[in-house]
């Protein structure tokens, strides 16, 4: 059997615009408004049904998209709207119905007077590749093991995520308006878990059962020239599974030895409000000022699980719960000036605060069930306050000349870390401009210096941390960036675009940690409108990002280097091509990307290098619409999508591997999967 390549159709769709260009013209009948400001009054509806298969299993393709299972699958949705002339309207969509990623929303309401809503979707998480376990009773809040040998079994490791939406607004007295949204979260499934004893660990499937409620209140006044909102928000998180058990992987026969279990506390519940003012004013015609201020509180007070399940231990807790408690400020203020007709200047700052008021305790050192090692350990309750000051002027020069500059000032206060203070000033430039009437250019640059507070290493870590060991996120650094654009139009039906960005840190300060990093990249994309009846359009982006790290094996000076390198590659072509005189609408797409990882370590004393870890993506698309007539549409596509990786991290290890791990003994994703769908589309 002969078959086509996914470019030989492209080729093929080609050949049919050049032989339709001349003979079919524009079927204007579908063409709608897109900036009429008000629908017209009447009813509508469109329901579409149909079915579809898979090629194969995979839990990576199927991740969000709910096409995890080899076999058919329902295709159903639609949508349905109704207007009177009095103002009275009611829209519903409906998407995926056959699926895990179903969703459907609605709404009813008056014209400038109500609105109701309301909405449902699922959002499957697929992240188990291979995953083996020993354990039994996997999803469960307390794992087992059978008697005798351990016997590795397939273990599922993916969540299905189900929210309820629901919201009202109306309109009150005049320049008055309120509204009311609320959400319901179930979060349910398994997700990755680990756990120890002694010199063993084990990786665990963790149950998942949480329920998150959110409710935003709101009020707003508006007139010409000023408005304000004032706004409570509330998120309530519930987790309905407090911890995960497990037995001490030791299998043995003899009954004299008693059966160790661990146990790991899961996420708590917790919950979160927050209390938001909002104002604006048009001052006069050329000054414009808002500002926005957030007092949130977030507190965790689930009670502490025993220390240990090992009877032979005597071990008190300082509380018997956290009682955590953060409180939060976000507060802004900004000002826009325009100072004449061609210069506007702008103004802000911004301070956002994380006051944790949690008590500090000490802990007991509980070492995997087993002992109490060492000296008590405390928690850390970290603060932290952020200023941020910015200026920047817009300048539109003669012709189509544009330019803006900036400077920026962001100061950190920290607590209980090893900086105190840090401030990064920042400045930037833009510029645009049209040389000629086919070719449009902007240039952006920046250049930032972060210096920071004494370094000192928190005494309260374990274990202690190397003196010259620097952070890169509280380093002293240097920040360069710049990227150029180009916008052309060479013909009338042809668009191209060509983009360069460039970056680099330098960490001056930093003799262990990262030290450096550069990234590149450059990317191209072209649109052609061949004829009326046909438009192709292609893309191509390469990036390559460096980073130099250095590290000491002795707790001394630096004695090793490293430096990774990612390089990652996609490009694109489609074409969409109309044809039967506006009847059938053809699409295709082929879409190819490859990334590569690279980490080389120099030491003393030579070793093997790693080796790259590597991902590679095609995919081919094409769909199909034939207008049968003016109520019923066939719809029809393809798709095949191939990815490859490897990761030395995953490929080759088994679950009994690592001699002191039990293991997923999980490998590198792999798939190739061809999707068929087809389906009727009914307008009523």
């Amino acid at each position: 059997m002969k078959t086509f390549s996914p470019l030989f159709l492209l080729g093929a769709l080609g050949v049919l615009s050049a032989a339709a260009s001349d003979a079919v013209a524009v079927d204007t009948s579908q063409w709608k408004c897109e900036s009429c400001p008000f629908e017209k009054a009447g009813s509508g509806a469109t329901l579409e049904l149909g079915a579809g298969a898979v090629s194969a299993d995979s839990a990576k393709f199927g991740d969000s998209t709910g096409l995890q299972k080899k076999g058919g699958f329902l295709i159903a949705g639609g949508a349905a709207r109704h207007r009177s002339e009095e103002g009275l309207f009611g829209n519903m969509v409906a998407s995926d119905l056959g699926l895990d990623t179903r969703s459907i929303a609605a709404e009813v309401g008056q014209e400038g007077l109500y609105t109701l809503r309301l909405g449902y979707a699922e959002i499957p998480r697929h992240q188990s590749n291979g995953a083996m376990t020993p354990f039994l009773d996997a999803g469960s809040a307390v794992l087992s093991l059978p008697p005798g040998d351990a016997t590795f079994r397939s273990a599922d490791l993916s969540t299905q995520r189900k929210r309820l939406d629901a919201g009202v607004s109306w309109t009150g007295m005049e320049n008055w308006t309120h509204r009311v949204e609320a959400r319901h979260e179930v979060r349910d499934g398994t997700q990755r878990s680990a756990g120890a004893f002694a010199t063993t660990a084990a990786q665990l499937v963790a149950p998942v059962d949480q329920v998150t409620d959110q409710i935003e209140v709101s009020t707003a006044y508006a007139t010409r020239h000023w408005h304000a909102t004032l706004a409570y928000q509330a998120s309530l998180f519930r987790n309905g599974q407090e911890s995960l058990t497990w037995p001490f992987v030791a299998l043995t026969n003899n009954p004299d030895v008693p059966t160790l279990r661990g146990q790991l506390a899961l996420a708590p519940s917790n919950q979160f409000h927050q209390v938001m003012a909002t104002a604006g004013s048009q001052i006069s015609p050329t000054v414009q000022a808002s500002a926005e201020l957030a007092i949130g509180r977030m507190t965790q007070d689930a009670a502490y699980l025993e220390p240990t399940l090992n009877s032979a231990l005597v071990v008190t807790r300082p509380a018997p719960s956290l009682d955590g408690r953060v409180a939060t400020l976000n507060a802004s203020l900004r000002l826009s000036v325009a100072a004449t007709d061609r210069l506007r200047l702008l103004l802000s700052a911004i301070r956002d605060e994380r006051d944790n008021q949690t008590s500090s305790l000490d802990y007991p050192s509980v070492t995997t069930d087993l002992g109490v090692l060492g000296p008590p350990r405390s928690n850390q309750p970290y603060s932290f306050t952020q200023d941020r000051l910015k200026l920047s002027a817009d300048y539109r020069g003669p012709g189509s000349l544009k330019t803006s500059v900036g400077a920026e000032q962001d100061k950190r206060e920290r607590t209980l870390q090893e900086v105190q203070t840090t401030r990064e000033t920042t400045t930037w430039g833009r510029i645009s401009a049209m040389p000629v009437d086919s070719v449009s250019l902007a240039l952006r640059f920046a250049h930032a210096n972060r210096d920071a507070s004494d370094y000192h290493s928190v005494v309260s870590i374990v274990a202690p941390q190397n003196p010259l060991l620097r952070k890169f996120n509280m380093a002293e650094r240097k920040r360069n960036s710049g990227g150029l654009r180009a916008d052309i139009t060479p013909a009338e039906n042809v668009n191209l675009g060509v983009g360069v960005d460039l970056a680099s840190d330098h960490f001056t300060g930093s003799q262990i940690g990262l030290t450096e990093s550069r990234s590149r990249s450059v990317g191209a994309d072209v649109s052609v409108a061949i004829s009326e009846q046909t438009q192709v359009h292609a893309f191509a982006h390469a990036e390559r990002s460096r980073s130099n790290q250095a590290g000491s094996e002795p707790f001394a000076a630096p004695d090793w280097t490293g430096r990774s390198e990612d390089v990652s590659k996609v490009a694109g072509i489609g074409i969409k091509h109309v044809a039967l005189k506006g009847k059938l609408e053809v699409r295709a797409d082929l879409v190819g990307s490859r990334s590569r990882s690279e980490l080389n370590v120099n030491a003393a004393l030579p070793s093997a290098p790693f080796p790259n870890a590597t991902t590679s993506l095609d995919s081919f698309k094409l769909a199909a619409t034939y207008r049968w007539n003016d109520s019923l549409s066939v719809l029809a596509d393809y798709g095949f999508e191939r990815f490859d990786s490897r990761d030395w991290h995953l490929d080759g290890v088994a679950p009994s591997s690592v001699p002191n791990l039990f293991g997923f003994g999980e490998a590198s994703p792999r798939y190739s999967v061809n999707v068929v769908r087809i389906a009727l589309r009914h307008r009523f």
